[in-house]
Formats: structure tokens, sequence, C-alpha cells
């Protein structure tokens, strides 16, 4: 590290991730300044901490939006503009469109996820394990090249024991792999589709017509193990039920549908990825700031009480070095 910033890993409660912060006082924008004057430490901080960065008393983005955006910049070439994705607008920050909005408020109203039934283990801990906690996640997987970093920023949290984010660390989960399932799932594809194309397997279970694709909205292949562009570690990647194309996968060249084999695989990993060794549970406090790697982490949101706490975050998303698995690459999201 930098000697104007201190790491310390891992994060509490996990066997991942690290706690970064400046030197010192200033907040918000000395660290921005300190990350623009040495634009190797953070990413290199990143690697280090195999993909989760956590970055507290950041207060001062939401006041001053354009904090977060430079320091997006510090972590790839390009942060992603929402007004250039089909994001519907009221889900785009009105004067940084590079961020984008989560919340249950108007106007935005998006609702949290289920509440797990039992919402806590035998042991009273929050349950992680899929498919007891399902949304586990990568970010746009339905998209090739999948952007590389988020940057997630508390603006407004739900009080503690609720509304918290969880991360399962994809390297760790494969490096345990029994040595037979890792020869089968090198070399895998997973197939990749956005949640509004009804090829979800709760959409295929209900009989939902699937509607007719656009171009930039056909499932894409990825590799169920990325090769990190950074690190070189290998970590699995793939998602659960809504991100994953039911009707001609979740698998290349396996039986498709909620029934196959493909389905079978895929519950086998999703259990063995989201064990609790390999998660980290954030709770989250004002002025939080998660930065995460999208190549080699999943993540999920918990529920929280929408009819009583209000909550919004804001996130941003950045590419630039997906791997050499996509390189020159067309984006497939403006394919004509």
């Amino acid at each position: 590290m930098s000697s104007q910033f201190e790491l310390v890993r891992p994060l509490p409660g996990a066997n991942f991730g690290g706690l970064v912060s400046l030197r010192g006082t200033g907040g918000a924008p000395a660290l921005v300044l300190e990350a623009e004057r040495d634009r190797a430490v953070l990413p290199r901080a990143l690697a280090d901490s195999q993909g989760l960065l956590l970055l507290q008393g950041m207060q001062a983005m939401a006041d001053e939006p354009e904090l977060l955006l430079r320091l997006s910049r510090i972590f790839g070439s390009e942060v992603e503009n929402y007004r250039h994705t089909l994001t519907p607008l009221n889900m785009v920050h009105e004067t940084v469109p590079e961020i984008f909005i989560v919340s249950n408020t108007p106007p935005v109203g998006r609702q949290p996820p289920r509440r797990p039934d039992p919402p806590l283990t035998e042991d009273g801990q929050l349950p992680t394990q899929f498919p007891h906690r399902r949304g586990w996640h990568t970010d746009q997987s339905y998209r090739r090249p999948p952007p590389d970093i988020s940057l997630f920023l508390a603006v407004v949290p739900v009080p503690k024991d609720q509304g918290q984010t969880l991360f399962a660390d994809g390297a760790a989960a494969y490096d345990a792999l029994p040595a037979e399932l890792k020869a089968r799932v090198d070399g895998l594809q997973g197939l990749h589709v956005g949640s509004s194309a009804k090829r979800s397997r709760d959409a295929v279970l209900a009989g939902e017509t699937p509607r007719q694709l656009q171009p930039h909205e056909r499932p894409q292949a990825q590799p169920v193990v990325r090769i990190h562009p950074v690190t070189g570690r290998r970590a699995l990647y793939l998602c659960e039920f809504g991100q994953m194309d039911w009707l001609e996968g979740p698998f290349v060249g396996m039986q498709s549908g909620p029934h196959g084999d493909g389905a079978e695989l895929l519950f086998t990993l999703m259990s063995h990825l989201t064990r609790r060794e390999f998660v980290y549970v954030h709770e989250w406090t004002a002025g939080d700031l998660l930065v995460w790697d999208n190549r080699c982490l999943v993540h999920a949101a918990t529920w929280f009480d929408a009819a009583k706490e209000a909550r919004i975050m804001w996130r941003t998303t950045v590419s630039g070095n997906p791997g050499a698995a996509y390189a020159g690459e067309q984006k497939s999201w403006l394919a004509a």
C-alpha cells in the first residue's frame, strides 16, 4: 500500500476482503485526491483483498456525486453511462448518469427481495446458502464482455439486521472443489440472460411464454470458470435462477431446463459457492462504500421492511479489463 493508505485484511467475520482508509483526516475528497495521485494503489488493494474493499466515511459523496465518479475511474477505463444502456431514466442519477440508483423510494420504487423462511438458521445466523438464500448473481453477466468492477455507496441505508449485502468468494470456492468437479466445470460455459427475457427458472416452471428478444438481449455464453486477468486465479462465475437461461441452458452442451443435468449441476455449484466459509455479510452504515470485483465474486441482496424504511444506494459499474477470453469483442448490448 501507499504510505498514505492503510489496508486491514480480511473483513470481520470473513476469510477475504479488506478495509482501506486514508491516514489522517479529510474524508472522501481527500481519499479521492490521493487515489488519483497514485492510481495503482486501490486496484492493487482490491486484488490483494480477493476482490472486495470497504471504504467508510464516504458521506460527502452523497452531496458531491462527482467524487464517486472520480473514484470509479480509478478502477477501469470506462464507467458505464446508464443513459446509453436502455436503463429506465427513473433509476439514473439526474446530473451524473454514471450513477444507477437502487431504492424503494420514489421515483425508483424498487422493492427488496423476499425474506427467507425461516429468516434465521438454527444457530441464529442470517442464511446465506443457496437455495435457501435466493438472488445470488454477478452484475450484468448477461452481457459480453461483462463488467469488471462495481462500486456501491450507502446514501440512506436501513437499520442493522436488515438490508445486508452478501458476497461469496468464487476463487476460494473453486479452489475447494473436488478434483472431479473441477475437471467437469473447467471449459464449461454458462448461458446468461436478462431477467426481463422470461427465461428464468421461475418463468419456465410457470409456463410463461418467452418474448422475442432483440439482438442486444440475446443470451450470452460465459465461462463457468474465469481466469482473473490480474491475479491469475480461477474463480467460479455463474448466477442462480434469475440470470441464467433456463430454456437453452443453464449450461451449454448439457440438458436444458429446470429438470436436466444442467440444473442439477447448477444447484451443486451454487450450494457450494455460497457456503458460509466463502461468504461475507455486510451490515451497512451511512457513508459505507463497497468496491467489488464481478470477475471473482457473486453477491445477493437481503430483505428489509420497505413499508417502514427508506433505502437509497448508488452504484457505478466499471469496465476495461475483462480478460483474454473477451479480447477484442464488440459489446453485445450494442449489437444491431
